[in-house]
């Protein structure tokens, strides 16, 4: 593990304290589990994904991120619903929306603001830790968490799956290596996302996704990660058939992330 994954945990362990005195795990879990509107408003994530590329079209979870660790402050004017309304009109098939404020300057609010600009899934994009974070994942309206091997020891990551199943959310879990690879096998969620990005050096490689295609199960649909800044690195992916792309960087540069989007994905 990564000195800044390191900290970031720790970090987390602690914000997710701190919600918790503010308001108990049992109250919220009452709330979630009893609200039927929010229960009838989840958005089919995985569903989304399969229907663009059953089309014919790849499949974009557009990112919605103001800051990174690595590259500090990606969009100076930072409006998430109008951000999420160029997504969606511009062919994405979901969200993400990062909520850590700590070392991604990313807000519950804007996974709310997001979401109520357009009718696209949301992913909830966090280090999700706790059971808590799931429950307040739904709370805040999201339809999918994500889930980092390289943060999680097998028995909580798949405790945290069981309970977004069990909402009706969608799991993604990412890896970065073949190490990686095989603890999210153990998973029953078929979204397996690939992270390019070294968590050490933080450089980035498409091979890293293209490494790891012959292991995985045809039932699996697999999302690339980071590093796809040109419609060339599109292409590659699209011949090795994977139609699933979840990019953030490349549109948030952009004056209209939207525009870019339908640019790279043409």
């Amino acid at each position: 593990m990564s000195d800044i994954l390191q900290k970031i945990l720790d970090v987390k362990a602690d914000e997710v304290a701190a919600a918790k005195k503010n308001r108990d795990f049992a109250s919220l879990r009452r709330d979630v589990e009893s609200d039927r509107d929010l229960r009838a408003g989840l958005r089919g994530f995985e569903a989304s994904l399969r229907g663009k590329i059953a089309a014919g079209q790849a499949g974009v979870i557009a990112e919605v991120k103001k800051a990174s660790p690595s590259k500090g402050v990606l969009r100076e004017r930072f409006l998430p619903a109008q951000i999420a309304e160029s997504y969606a009109s511009h062919g994405a098939a979901c969200l993400s929306v990062l909520t850590d404020v700590q070392f991604f300057q990313g807000s519950p609010a804007y996974l709310e603001q997001a979401r109520a600009a357009c009718g696209i899934p949301v992913l909830r994009k966090d280090f999700m830790v706790d059971l808590y974070q799931v429950y307040e994942a739904r709370s805040w309206g999201a339809d999918c968490i994500l889930l980092i091997v390289a943060a999680l020891d097998h028995g909580l990551m798949a405790e945290l799956e069981a309970c977004a199943l069990d909402l009706g959310m969608s799991v993604l879990v990412e890896v970065h290596d073949g190490e990686e690879l095989d603890a999210a096998l153990k998973l029953k969620t078929p979204l397996l996302g690939i992270n390019n990005r070294n968590l050490r050096t933080f450089e980035t490689s498409l091979d890293t996704t293209l490494g790891l295609l012959p292991r995985i199960p045809s039932d699996k649909l697999v999302v690339t990660e980071s590093g796809i800044l040109a419609p060339n690195d599109v292409k590659r992916m699209r011949d090795a058939n994977v139609h699933a792309f979840l990019v953030g960087e490349a549109f948030m540069r952009a004056p209209e992330p939207g525009v870019e989007l339908q640019r790279l994905f043409g």
